[in-house]
């Protein structure tokens, strides 16, 4: 019997490389490698380079027949006449842009005109604000600059062109729709918004279907368009109406499917296509896993410790309130802000308290950003909850009753990765719809009752509303 054909995704995000091998089929995880990125707002693409040489060595890719990458959004990487890198890459979580987008806000004509014109109100994230951040601040770095590509469209190049299969380049509407200069409703580029940005005229990669081969390497490696981080995901994890997607990584998200795009003049909501032919509205913040990290170091404890603690506190904290802005904040829009702690006295000065308080505050933000998708028209009726800090003991135990819904965690995997893997083995099969792979569900868990949700999440408003931004 002839083997069953393999694929690979690969999850290049703002930490590490992640390739993942899979039976096209069943989506069974065969093998998985990873490389590191360096710890930075601001990367040199060559380091994306070594690191996914360090996750494909020693023979990774054996037998794989098709593959996509999915990879941090937003990013912006200048590339030149000849295709060389014009300066290090600017990603996300770089807040330089801030004023930036308060410009390209203004100059438009206000929040509404951007949300009625792409879905996406831009912010320091965006990639249009980085632009915009170059064109002010480095002219001679935006005169050199012949086109923009974003982190998962220069790893798909390299790849083609280390392979001799090289032609163009390609992007996703899903990755696209992150630029903040491409309609997710019309899925076509808005070019005048691209020139309002860079201030010029740049090339920007060709948006093929999500199930394309958008080249093959001289050995037969099909390779797919790809597309960004949270779309990948949502692919991975088979995205059902009534799920909500909140992820816990370097950043937190929340997100869902839906039938159409939306326009959040408040730029809470950002109205993305998914890596299909539908919609993914989004809600990003800055802070999210690495909130329980500076808390465990706080408190001087692992995150094991900082559980233990967590839960040995009463819901509430006894009055204690985070406001997790510790990196600033995406949503709501304060990229200067600070964290602080809220209603401290003698007598909730306790570890477990301050503990309870950390995790609290981080799932706050993502309780909050899943009331935002809700209100953008999607029903939530459980939410899927992903990523590194899913495996925490506090947050499984405290997020059902601050969400209000049913949780489900799925079994720990490279979602994002096996997103890309999937949209891959789609591309293969030439079929009309993506392979149907099944997701394990590791754990359900239901809101307790009658819980105290609601009781801590009014008072996190409160903070917000009487003692934020600072």
């Amino acid at each position: 019997m002839p083997a069953r054909p393999l694929v690979a995704g690969v999850d290049t995000s703002t930490q590490s490389c992640k390739v993942v091998v899979c039976d096209a089929e069943t989506g069974e995880v065969l093998r998985v490698g990873r490389g590191s990125h360096p710890d930075a707002t601001e990367v040199d693409p060559r380091h994306w380079w070594s690191a996914w040489e360090s996750a494909t060595s020693e023979g990774l890719l054996d037998g794989v027949a098709a593959i996509a990458v999915g990879g941090q959004q937003h990013g912006m990487v200048l590339l030149d006449d000849a295709d060389d890198v014009v300066r290090p890459a600017l990603l996300w979580n770089d807040t330089r842009s801030a004023g930036a987008a308060v410009d390209l806000v203004r100059e438009l004509g206000g929040p509404q005109a951007w949300a009625d014109a792409v879905g996406i109100v831009p912010l320091a994230a965006i990639t249009a604000a980085k632009l915009r951040w170059v064109r002010d601040h480095e002219p001679a770095a935006m005169a050199r600059a012949a086109r923009c590509v974003l982190p998962h469209d220069w790893l798909t190049g390299r790849i083609l062109a280390a392979g001799g299969g090289f032609t163009e380049w390609t992007t996703d509407a899903g990755d696209a729709s992150g630029t903040g200069y491409f309609d997710a409703g019309t899925r076509q580029y808005r070019p005048e918004l691209l020139e309002l940005a860079a201030g010029r005229t740049l090339g920007v990669p060709r948006v093929a279907g999500p199930a394309e081969v958008v080249g093959r390497t001289r050995d037969g490696l099909a390779v797919a368009p790809g597309t960004g981080d949270n779309m990948g995901a949502a692919l991975g994890l088979g995205l059902q109406q009534g799920d909500c997607v909140v992820s816990l990584g370097t950043s937190g998200t929340a997100f869902a499917r839906h039938d159409r795009p939306t326009a959040d003049a408040r730029g809470f909501v950002q109205s993305f296509a998914d890596a299909q032919d539908r919609f993914l509205p989004l809600v990003c913040t800055l802070n999210a896993a690495r909130v329980l990290t500076s808390g465990a170091s706080m408190l001087g404890v692992d995150l094991a410790g900082l559980d233990a603690l967590a839960m040995a506190a009463d819901p509430g904290a006894g009055g204690l309130t985070l406001v997790p802005f510790l990196d600033g904040e995406r949503t709501p829009n304060l990229p200067t802000a600070t964290g602080s702690i809220h209603g401290l006295t003698r007598t909730n000065a306790t570890p477990e308290n301050l503990a309870r308080a950390v995790v609290e505050g981080m799932l706050l933000g993502l309780a909050s950003a899943v009331d935002a998708v809700r209100e953008a028209g999607c029903p939530v009726e459980r939410v899927l909850l992903i990523g590194g800090a899913a495996a925490s003991r506090a947050v499984r135990g405290i997020a059902p009753d601050l969400l209000g819904v049913q949780v489900a965690v799925p079994a720990p995997g490279e979602y994002v990765a096996g997103g890309a893997a999937r949209q891959a083995a789609w591309a293969l099969s030439g079929a009309s719809t993506a392979p149907g792979w099944d997701v394990a569900v590791e754990t359900t868990l239901d809101p307790v009752a009658p819980g105290r949700g609601a009781e801590v999440r009014e008072r996190y408003a409160e903070v917000l509303r009487t003692g934020y931004p600072s």
